[in-house]
């Protein structure tokens, strides 16, 4: 709340209101300063590194969003339209002060992501829950907005520029001991408060679709600020407040307006009500300064918003307060999709300035080809590409080639452990029309195995006649292929052994031989297993020459 130093209605006139300027503490109207058949001063103001803040990854408010407008404001030439543009310093703990409680702004100060767990009772004290949450510089955020909003605000103060931009600003919902609706530090009532060390009364105009209760809160009690917001107000929206009836108490009585809207309202249905309580108002308050809070969340398509609003109409608003010649400071505010915001607040540049821009990117033919000329010229100035010397490998880049050569199970085994400790089968896949012959082969033939008869299957080509030469054959060129070979199981090696060793002839043996359904490495293993299961069941028969005639092996 704003100090008055004398109990009185009047808001101008002989009343001295500021006492630390001697002779001069009288307040005065100095609208006519700015004359309106000149050209206005613009100053801008854009903090270095106020875009690259991060609320957290699903958090609507995008402080990229700045970035974005400062962007198309340079590449659409707004900045030679615009007379001064800064990069002011941040807002100092003592001015944050000027208005918040020194216990709030010494826990901004202190908090942080690291340390929010040893300071959750301060930190639901301060309400930095869920919508403001703890982030990284979260306290350098607050001071570089807060200390543009109070740099525009002394420079219009010095009467050296007409109109001050701070798209950073406008953070409305912050209180006094309490951050609220993503804001943390109002700059908002920081600024005015700046404004009102020289200016008798400041009207503050806020046309985001949110109730600007934090400012409006501020200065219920006076009557040197009169705060008019034009907001969605349905009881539940947030934050819940901005009835018709508030309107102020004790001397603020009647200096706060409030014109709640409805969803869907198009263009003409706002401006005419923007236009005819603003002018109205104007009039009967007669303000020698002018705060206008831009929050762009009034656009239709926005990620919280409910207003169907185009850029035209929103800028149009800030065209209608410029026109009444008054020092004006405009700031930022919400605005959640990040594109639509920084194509109003660029095109809303372009309107302060006096400056009409295209609807389309500011990237033409001929910019293009002067960047793509002078690519060209400092490319001519490599002699060749450069050599470089024969030097050991470093020790990290070995240790990466190592890993590259690995093999390729080694490398499963480290990206999943399912299988780790098993033993691995060597791939005895072949190629059609081929033997594998190994250690590990099930397919391999033996004079006493195979008769000659049935050395053929399906899509196989017939083995040598002579079964001595079968079991001596190498796989052509030493590979092992990928084909479908046979799965055949001798019965003399798991059932007759060594039971008959002094037979004089060997017993005539059947063989079953079935097709391999996979790529063979799984093959040989659930070959082993069914065998042993029939070697546990079956006992050793006690003639050795009888016939057995084995179940056919799936595998």
């Amino acid at each position: 709340m704003v100090r008055s130093s004398q109990a009185t209605t009047l808001t101008f006139s002989s009343s001295p209101y500021f006492d630390d300027r001697g002779p001069h503490g009288y307040a005065e109207p100095i609208t006519e300063r700015v004359n309106p058949h000149s050209r206005p001063v613009v100053s801008y103001y854009f903090p270095k590194g106020v875009g690259a803040q991060h609320y957290g990854e699903h958090h609507p408010m995008k402080p990229h969003r700045l970035t974005l407008t400062n962007a198309l404001v340079l590449g659409y030439g707004l900045d030679k339209q615009i007379h001064n543009i800064y990069s002011p310093r941040p807002a100092t703990q003592a001015e944050l002060e000027a208005y918040h409680d020194h216990d709030y702004i010494e826990f901004l100060s202190r908090v942080t992501p690291h340390n929010q767990t040893e300071m959750k009772q301060m930190i639901d004290q301060f309400n930095c829950v869920e919508d403001c949450p703890i982030f990284a510089d979260m306290y350098e955020f607050c001071r570089m907005y807060a200390g543009a909003s109070l740099a525009a605000a002394r420079k219009l103060c010095a009467g050296t520029t007409d109109i001050a931009i701070n798209w950073s600003g406008g953070l409305h919902h912050a209180k006094k001991a309490e951050a609220s609706g993503f804001c943390y530090v109002n700059d908002i009532v920081l600024a005015i408060l700046e404004l009102l060390r020289y200016h008798p009364r400041v009207l503050y105009i806020d046309i985001d679709i949110h109730h600007g209760d934090g400012v409006e809160f501020a200065f219920y009690h006076t009557n040197r600020v009169m705060t008019v917001s034009f907001h969605k107000y349905t009881g539940d929206f947030f934050p819940g407040t901005g009835k018709l009836d508030d309107n102020g108490t004790g001397l603020g009585k009647h200096f706060c307006l409030n014109v709640p809207l409805k969803d869907g309202i198009d263009d003409d249905m706002y401006l005419t009500i923007f236009k005819t309580v603003i002018e109205d108002t104007v009039t009967a308050f007669r303000p020698t300064a002018i705060v206008l809070q831009c929050g762009a969340d009034s656009l239709g398509c926005d990620r919280l918003g409910a207003f169907n609003l185009s850029i035209a109409a929103h800028g149009e608003c800030v065209n209608f307060v410029r026109k009444f010649n008054v020092p004006l400071l405009v700031l930022g505010g919400g605005g959640y999709t990040i594109k639509n915001v920084s194509r109003c607040w660029t095109y809303e540049t372009s309107v302060l300035v006096g400056a009409s821009i295209p609807d389309e990117l500011p990237n033409t033919a001929a910019s293009l080809q002067r960047i793509t000329i002078a690519i060209r010229n400092k490319l001519r100035y490599l002699q060749g590409a450069p050599s470089v010397a024969l030097q050991e490998i470093p020790p990290d880049l070995g240790g990466w080639l190592a890993d590259e050569e690995r093999t390729r199970e080694e490398k499963d085994e480290e990206r999943s452990t399912a299988t780790a400790g098993d033993t691995r089968l060597e791939d005895r896949t072949i190629a059609r029309n081929e033997f594998f012959d190994g250690e590990r082969d099930n397919d391999a033939d033996t004079a006493d195995e195979v008769p000659l008869s049935q050395s053929t299957s399906k899509g196989k080509a017939p083995a040598s006649a002579t079964p001595a030469s079968t079991a001596g054959r190498k796989p052509r060129g030493g590979k092992r292929g990928r084909g479908r070979g046979r799965a055949k199981v001798s019965a003399t090696e798991s059932l007759a052994g060594d039971e008959d060793e002094d037979a004089d002839e060997p017993s005539p043996v059947r063989t079953t031989r079935g097709r391999g359904r996979g790529r063979g490495r799984g093959r040989g293993r659930a070959a082993k297993a069914q065998a042993k299961e029939r070697d546990t069941e079956t006992p050793p028969p006690d003639d050795a020459s009888m016939d057995i005639d084995p179940e056919p092996l799936d595998v």
